[in-house]
């Protein structure tokens, strides 16, 4: 793969190029995360305590997507091996279905107490800085806490989904037991605008005692005492017993071959295996060219077969009741291949036999290269703010199913399926680089999309991420950005698609990427789509 391939004469590349470094370089969405990354590199720290400062950065200058109370997924490699960690955390141990049927729910709510699991990122950071860190946290973090206390100016695109999680919040945050997010993300009664200084000293305070005590503080500690006392004030489930039994788990990562690459996810219980399910249903077919109405067909077929048998069956690993390789096996993928037709078709599950999101690359000179993802879900998440802390908790388990049948069925202590997933590239086992591709169920959708752009289309890594987008939404329903062909757009209509032509890009993912070759030169990129920016020395 030549990594600066058509650099310039891809159609729907962007003005910026392919940003080029040889020390280190981070990648992100927000350009004060990606300069705090940069900053600890700078420093001596290595390419896992980058991630760690620009990870726990992004709680601060993009609560719009993640927070303290995330969840996080990452993959690192560090001398010549892959590694994984789910940062993932469980339902409590006091929630069970039925108590959420008996408050009146059909369904789990997607606001309040209810849908709150375990917090996994802090433990996560420590994880990794343990592990892996060259640097102490309280190094690591410090402008994550320097920048919660000090405030920053917010940019337009951060401003304008402040502002429509606001407008959503303000409808649906009906209680006493919200205050404290009205209070921290709208104190003046709205949502900051672009060019205001937004600061948390709260949010602050609880990552210096993140840094200072390597997460104790939150699962065991005063954080850890101020979530119980809230939870118990406000007739939550989620208890001090619940978060001291937390720890994140090593995991070893999953792969398909596509193209002489390995692409890397992690397993259940994240959706990566839906990326790799449909790459295996697309490695062996041949495409003229990307922006042709076929190309974008059996990509949406593809991927619509890869959902219906991860919705199916992807959860905590320990409840699955499918094998994983059993799903990636060749026997299955040629079983699959057979569903996809010339039209749009409804999809449904097969039967192997049995046996609101950021998201972070970093790299250093030493070979080390971070991977990382973390997020709330669905914007600022549950809209519970433990007060005075700055701690948005997510609202994960509102993935959870309340119909005993479903792979998802809460049930106490269990990991729910889960959005968030980073990716990496291999070849032959030699580390080529992160990828990842933020926005809930868009994630496998731009793994898939960005990965042949990449390796199929020969486009360098930032024309892969520029390029246009699709999203299949449900049944034979899928958006396109405005971007698309009015030749690509009819001829799916032809095939039998929903065609429907999105007004706003945001909802197609926020990607970055970092790529190493051979000579060990480092080529970065960004999104047009976020406020994305790569930094290196």
């Amino acid at each position: 793969m030549n990594l600066t391939h058509h650099l310039n004469d891809y159609p729907y590349a962007s003005k910026r190029s392919v940003v080029v470094g040889k020390r280190g370089m981070v990648a992100t969405g927000q350009p004060l995360a990606a300069q705090a990354g940069l900053a600890v590199l700078q420093r001596g720290g290595n390419a896992i305590d980058a991630a760690i400062a620009a990870a726990a950065c992004l709680t601060v200058v993009e609560p719009t997507a993640n927070g303290i109370g995330s969840d996080l997924f990452a993959i690192v490699h560090t001398q010549g091996k892959l590694h994984g960690l789910n940062a993932s955390g469980p339902a409590p141990a006091l929630l069970t279905a039925q108590k959420v049927q008996q408050a009146g729910h059909k369904e789990m709510p997607r606001f309040g107490v209810l849908p709150v699991t375990v917090p996994g990122t802090p433990k996560g950071w420590a994880t990794l800085s343990e592990k892996f860190g060259k640097l102490p946290l309280t190094d690591v973090m410090t402008d994550a806490v320097f920048y919660a206390q000090q405030g920053f100016p917010l940019s337009p695109v951060l401003a304008r989904m402040w502002d429509r999680a606001y407008s959503a919040y303000k409808n649906h945050l009906q209680g006493e037991e919200f205050a404290a997010w009205f209070e921290t993300f709208a104190p003046d009664g709205r949502a900051p605008r672009a060019g205001e200084v937004w600061r948390s000293p709260g949010h602050a305070h609880t990552l210096q005692q993140i840094a200072e005590t390597h997460a104790r503080s939150f699962y065991e500690g005063d954080i850890a005492h101020h979530i119980d006392t809230f939870f118990r004030q406000h007739q939550g489930y989620l208890s001090s017993a619940d978060l001291a039994a937390y720890q994140p788990e090593w995991v070893d990562p999953i792969h398909s071959t596509y193209r002489g690459y390995e692409v890397w996810e992690l397993p259940p219980n994240g959706q990566g295996l839906i990326a790799l399910l449909a790459l295996n249903l697309l490695q062996t077919e041949e495409f003229s060219t990307k922006e042709s109405e076929q190309t974008y067909h059996y990509q949406i077929e593809a991927l619509k077969l890869a959902f219906a048998d991860g919705l199916a069956y992807i959860t905590d690993p320990l409840h699955m009741s499918m094998d994983v390789q059993a799903l990636l096996s060749a026997d299955y993928t040629n079983m699959r291949k057979q569903a996809i037709g010339q039209r749009a078709g409804e999809p449904t599950a097969g039967s192997p036999v049995k046996g609101g999101t950021v998201y972070l690359a970093t790299a250093d000179e030493e070979g080390n290269m971070v991977s990382l993802i973390q997020s709330n879900y669905m914007g600022f998440g549950s809209g519970i703010v433990i007060p005075g802390t700055g701690i948005s908790m997510q609202n994960r388990g509102h993935l959870f199913s309340l119909d005993a049948s479903h792979a998802n069925y809460l049930q106490p202590g269990k990991r729910t399926f889960h959005t968030i997933i980073p990716g990496f590239l291999t070849q032959q086992g030699r580390a080529v680089g992160p990828f990842g591709v933020m926005g809930g169920y868009m994630q496998p959708q731009g793994h898939l999309q960005v990965m042949m752009n990449l390796l199929h289309f020969n486009l360098n890594p930032q024309s892969a991420l520029d390029a246009p987008r699709f999203q299949w939404i449900k049944g034979k329903t899928v958006e396109v950005e405005r971007t698309v062909s009015e030749s690509v757009v009819s001829g799916l209509q032809s095939r039998g698609h929903d065609v429907r032509i999105a007004a706003d890009s945001t909802a197609f993912g926020r990607g970055q990427m970092i790529l190493r070759n051979e000579q060990g030169v480092l080529f970065g990129a960004t999104e047009p789509r976020t406020d994305g920016t790569v930094a290196t020395y």
